[in-house]
């Protein structure tokens, strides 16, 4: 028997009648009423087949003890396939149908998803295993196999399906958290710096208003020198107080040349000597200073810029999409293809093996014309 196409095959059983003690010499068979000598009621049938027709045919066969004469016939049976769809082609459908069932279901319901994947596999496996118990064990592949095999790879696509989906959705919850860690630091090191500019910028106005106190004390400074030399008194005469020293640097009398008066340098107001301490960690590391402040220079090393958050992702890409899709496009996506692809699949299987196992033997007188 040939089981390629098995459960659609068709089957020729073989009838023949020789005589193997008498040659052709002794004995000849023949049909006596030609091409009606072998009927075929109508009544006969089998729980699996059905008797499609038949052919006669009478031979000569040659062997080593001389030649003989033989009557062959020839009975055609055709499979009935009402068993194995009520039994394989259904309910393997069916169950292909069911693994449907979780593309439907919320994804964040993994027991509901993944228990009815593994089930779907396992009853899947069942079934051939129970379909190829009772067949013959042969090495090639029959039908029913490619049928029952791509059953089982859509239900065990189906389970990867969810696999993808529960991946993806992972990887996105993980990149949202990532984000929004980032974010947050951004934000943390944003007003970090905000504090830092409105300090500076009190410490600048501070530094501003000592600044001017400084330019006029060195104009007191300047004015009383010029006084002094318009005066009489000589450059060298002229004394400099340190504003934490109490006692004066050098202590001279001097005449004037014109009007002879003395001019006791005690008597001078003393001149302070303004420090100013920078607080700005940065500016003291640029090397900013009053003398900077004062001459014009500085001011550029003084500005701090805040620094502006950068983009953690790409301003065009979505934080709830990887390459492109969200897990939720898959599960849609996989509502139409998965069907489709079944449907598919199923009118080529049909129409290509009810197609070519269709074969009819030459010759053969069909059942139903013995009517």
């Amino acid at each position: 028997m040939n089981l390629q196409y098995f459960p659609m095959d068709r089957q020729l059983c073989h009838i023949e009648i020789e005589s193997f003690g008498y040659t052709m010499r002794d004995i000849r068979y023949k049909w006596n009423e030609g091409p009606n000598s072998v009927g075929v009621s109508n009544e006969v049938s089998l729980p699996q087949f059905k008797v499609l027709g038949h052919r006669q045919r009478a031979m000569e066969i040659s062997l080593t003890t001389g030649n003989y004469s033989r009557l062959a016939c020839e009975i055609q049976f055709v499979r009935s396939m009402g068993y194995y769809l009520i039994q394989i082609y259904i309910p393997s459908g069916l169950i292909v149908i069911i693994s449907w069932v979780s593309f439907w279901l919320n994804r964040n319901a993994t027991p509901a998803r993944v228990a009815l994947g593994v089930t779907t596999v396992l009853t899947m496996t069942t079934l051939m295993s129970s379909t190829n118990a009772a067949l013959p064990k042969i090495s090639y592949v029959k039908s029913i196999d490619v049928y029952l095999g791509t059953c089982f790879v859509m239900v065990f696509a189906s389970l990867l399906e969810y696999a993808t989906v529960g991946y993806m959705a992972k990887r996105i919850q993980m990149r949202k958290n990532r984000f929004l860690a980032i974010q947050k630091m951004a934000e943390q090191k944003k007003s970090g710096h905000d504090t830092l500019s409105h300090a500076h910028s009190h410490q600048q106005s501070r530094s501003s208003h000592g600044n001017m106190s400084g330019h006029n004390t060195l104009t007191g400074h300047n004015t009383l020198s010029h006084g002094l030399s318009s005066h009489g008194l000589p450059p060298s005469h002229i004394s400099s107080y340190g504003g934490h020293d109490s006692h004066p640097r050098h202590s001279h009398s001097g005449h004037s040349s014109h009007g002879g008066q003395i001019l006791d340098m005690d008597h001078l107001p003393r001149q302070a000597n303004v420090r100013f301490k920078s607080h700005d960690s940065k500016t003291y590391l640029k090397g900013g200073s009053l003398e900077n402040t004062i001459n014009g220079r500085g001011d550029d090393d003084c500005n701090i810029t805040p620094l502006q958050p950068q983009h953690v992702m790409h301003p065009n890409k979505d934080i709830n999409k990887l390459y492109g899709i969200t897990p939720s496009d898959i599960d849609k996506y996989s509502r139409i293809v998965f069907p489709v692809c079944f449907v598919c699949f199923n009118l080529m299987y049909w129409i290509i093996y009810l197609h070519i196992s269709d074969v009819v033997a030459d010759d053969l007188v069909l059942l139903e014309a013995d009517k």
